[in-house]
């Protein structure tokens, strides 16, 4: 079979044939329909060996994963061959108490267990088939489109994660900043419109993105520069209640911190290398930095009940699996409106 696989460090990844897996005992084999590119495999790939944190290449890229059920080890139920499916992707161990609320993103055994998520350690979905290490990673996928909805898994689950911790504070009045209308930006706006009555305020560098969030509706769609007058005045100088930064950068964290209003969330999920400082005369009184991780598996349940109920859709552009590492250049250009998606067939 196909699979693009990161190969040689400093290089592209590059389309290759590789042997089809076979399901063993508790295991799910599924023929891949859909496969999203995420921006953070761009920082999988700029890692030399002596930073690359997963032993040895090759590796075979993809962590949202869509497919339908090909073949099933023995002792596996609750699925069934021909069943449309996403893979949840943060696997944990499945046994410790972490596990159990379904929050394997949070598990704290499977990195010391030698679990690594695939795409990210084990074998991932940009490839026409993958192995899935048990049933319960498998999410019904229903009616719902697979190339339109594989990168629900990600680009949806980590902003979704992020802004149900924060509903509490989002009433009416309030003001949410979303910083970055990429492909979790994108999404995210449409999650806070449906979920709650605050103000969404859409930054970016970039006006094709900017006039994006407004179609997608964000009430204010502002350049970066302008961001915080823009919130000093919606807010008569309280600040927004939460920022949701999806670049990260320190220009974008530093923002963050000064828009942010006393008892506000702050949720850093861009990996661009900032950091939002913490402590007296560094950030507003009582406010809450967190830097979420993906989300829990009832999580994605959620967000694929969001996007059957058509509040929330996801900008595609679609490539061949032999086009992939041209999405993936094209990704880091910046030139991707919002989620590149592989489709192998």
């Amino acid at each position: 079979m196909k699979a693009l696989q990161y190969r040689t460090f400093g290089q592209w990844p590059e389309v290759v044939e590789v042997e089809r897996p076979r399901p063993g005992p508790g295991q799910v084999l599924l023929r891949v329909t859909a496969a999203g590119v995420c921006h953070s495999d761009l920082g999988l790939l700029a890692r030399d060996a002596d930073t690359y944190p997963y032993g040895s290449l090759p590796l075979t890229l993809g962590h949202e994963g869509a497919g339908v059920v090909a073949e099933i080890g023995a002792g596996v139920a609750g699925v069934r061959v021909g069943e449309p499916v996403v893979v949840y992707g943060p696997w944990g161990c499945g046994r410790c108490r972490v596990c159990a609320t379904g929050a394997e993103n949070h598990c704290p055994f499977a990195a010391a267990l030698g679990i690594r998520a695939p795409g990210l350690g084990s074998a991932g979905s940009m490839a026409q088939y993958q192995l899935v290490n048990d049933a319960r990673h498998l999410v019904p996928l229903g009616d719902l489109d697979p190339v339109r909805h594989v990168c629900l898994t990600d680009a949806g689950l980590t902003p979704y994660h992020a802004i149900r911790q924060s509903l509490p504070r989002l009433l009416p009045g309030s003001i949410a900043v979303v910083v970055g209308v990429g492909g979790l930006g994108h999404v995210a706006v449409q999650m806070l419109r449906a979920l709650c009555p605050a103000t969404v305020v859409a930054v970016d560098i970039d006006d094709d993105r900017l006039a994006l969030a407004r179609g997608l509706g964000a009430q204010h769609a502002v350049r970066t520069e302008d961001t915080a007058e823009l919130v000093a005045g919606l807010s008569r100088g309280t600040g927004a209640a939460m920022v949701l930064d999806l670049v990260g950068s320190p220009a974008t964290t530093d923002l963050a911190a000064r828009v942010a209003a006393r008892g506000a969330d702050v949720s850093v999920i861009g990996v661009g290398g900032g950091a939002v400082p913490v402590g007296y005369r560094t950030i507003a009184f009582d406010a809450s930095v967190r830097f979420p991780y993906w989300g829990s598996r009832p999580e994605l349940f959620e967000v694929l009940e969001m996007a059957a109920a058509g509040q929330i859709r996801v900008e595609v552009e679609t490539y061949s699996l032999d086009e992939a590492p041209v999405a993936y250049r094209r990704l880091a250009e910046g030139r991707v409106r919002g989620r590149a998606v592989v489709v192998p067939d």
